[in-house]
């Protein structure tokens, strides 16, 4: 590890950045560094070959003097590996190196917008999973009519989910809308294909009730729709739909983004007008776009781990490290470990064909 700048001050948040994660890598993340250690108390370290970024740092930088910090990693993972064989295969991957880095306690989190795969397997094997954790849930927030978000897990991590999972996805999520978005008490909905109790799969039927037990404002199912407007404030669901519910969602922002520039340039035509209209395009634009929204925490391992779209921009980048040092200041991994603990334990359902006792029918 060398520094790059000095810094004394020991006020700064350490961030680890995995830079060489994005489709762009390592421009957008080198932008998004610098960015955050001009207007945030944090200090960057950025990971990767220390020699490439060392010149490349020196090229943005000219002389400034910014609490930036190089950890050599020789090998990056590649967004089209497969995901186990690349955490087995490169040992010195970025990826590993950084989250090494907060399970020493050196840096308080670690950010990637790599292969989101290789990113969650290597952030279970170096860090772990929470007591009580069976499956951490990739978290993302979601724009509703409200101006405030809904927090919508998991959107990827687990494709395939049993009951309990979804039970400890409403509890971790609860806990991340009071300790990041500040909602006193949470409304939790459970993703289906109708309100009444009855509608959904197997798996939501299950878990129903489970959500219904918790000490939480469970509001029962929601549906599609309610994910934007603001019926709820935290939405679970097992990572098959959540991922393509957000994949549905950034195209729709897409969508609208385009069709309203076309609209303005099309129709408006005085000055002023369009000066007026221009202004609420970029605040329609910025409520749409993922990039001000920072990455997607990985909720229930021992550590922060936020992970981002590997077509983040160095916008993206800078509020993924602004999004580490707020979870890393709520402390929102004590208080899942700490509400998980008080939880009842539900055992595995015995197979159909098998009484509870045992025996086999």
């Amino acid at each position: 590890m060398q520094p790059v700048h000095k810094h004394t001050a020991s006020t700064l948040m350490d961030i680890a950045l995995d830079a060489f994660g994005s489709d762009k890598a390592p421009e957008p993340e080198i932008r998004g560094a610098i960015q955050a250690c001009r207007a945030l108390p944090v200090r960057v370290h950025l990971v990767g070959p220390e020699r490439e970024l060392r010149d490349l740092l020196d090229e943005h930088l000219e002389d400034e003097d910014l609490p930036i910090v190089i950890h050599h990693a020789s090998e990056k993972i590649g967004m089209d590996e497969k995901a186990a064989h690349a955490v087995r295969a490169k040992k010195d991957s970025s990826m590993r190196v950084g989250l090494k880095l907060v399970r020493e306690k050196k840096v308080a989190g670690f950010i990637t917008a790599g292969n989101t795969g290789a990113a969650m397997v290597t952030a279970k094997m170096v860090l772990g999973e929470l007591p009580g954790v069976d499956r951490p849930a990739l978290t993302a927030r979601m724009p509703t009519v409200t101006g405030s978000p809904c927090v919508l897990l998991d959107v990827g991590a687990n494709v395939d989910c049993k009951a309990h999972n979804l039970e400890q996805f409403a509890v971790m999520g609860e806990i991340f809308a009071r300790s990041i978005l500040r909602i006193h008490r949470p409304k939790v909905g459970l993703l289906s294909i109708g309100e009444e109790e009855s509608k959904g799969n197997e798996l939501t039927r299950e878990a129903f009730p489970l959500l219904k037990a918790l000490p939480i404002h469970f509001i029962g199912n929601v549906e599609g729709r309610d994910i934007f407007n603001g019926a709820a404030d935290v939405i679970v669901c097992d990572g098959f739909v959540g991922n393509v519910a957000l994949k549905t969602g950034e195209g729709i922002g897409r969508l609208f983004r385009d069709l309203l520039r076309e609209s303005l340039t099309t129709t408006v035509t005085a000055q002023v007008g369009a000066m007026l209209s221009r202004k609420a395009f970029n605040d329609f634009r910025r409520r749409l776009d993922y990039n001000e929204y920072g990455g997607a925490p990985l909720l229930g391992v021992r550590g922060v781990c936020i992970i981002g779209h590997g077509s983040s921009n160095e916008t993206a980048i800078y509020n993924s490290i602004r999004v580490a040092m707020e979870f890393a200041k709520a402390g929102i991994n004590t208080s899942i470990e700490q509400e998980l603990a008080n939880r009842p334990q539900h055992p595995p359902k015995p197979p159909k064909d098998q009484h509870p006792d045992g025996s086999v029918q």
